[in-house]
């Protein structure tokens, strides 16, 4: 999947959650809130887009995120599967 067709989605799992995480925070919800700290006006498309991405990939969606975004993020290691890992997603941006 091209960076183009999911902006926000790319660059949180390249650049926050990617090899150099840490330097965002520790945990899922640290990681979220200095994207949101950064991102102030832009992170409501972030939900957008994952509802989109779930939507397009509802038969597939592992497979859809691993060919997407498994180069540098991989949501097992972090306790999680794709969907679980969109859903949490969602739910700290939402707050």
């Amino acid at each position: 999947m091209s960076p183009e067709r999911y902006p926000a989605m790319h660059r949180i799992f390249h650049v926050y959650f990617g090899q150099d995480f840490d330097l965002f925070g520790e945990t899922i919800a640290e990681i979220v809130a200095c994207y949101k700290k950064d991102s102030p006006h832009t992170y409501s498309n972030l939900i957008h887009e994952i509802n989109s991405f779930m939507d397009e990939h509802s038969a597939d969606l592992d497979c859809a995120f691993e060919r997407s975004y498994g180069a540098g993020f991989d949501p097992t290691l972090w306790g999680h599967t794709a969907e679980s890992f969109l859903n949490e997603l969602k739910r700290l941006m939402s707050e």
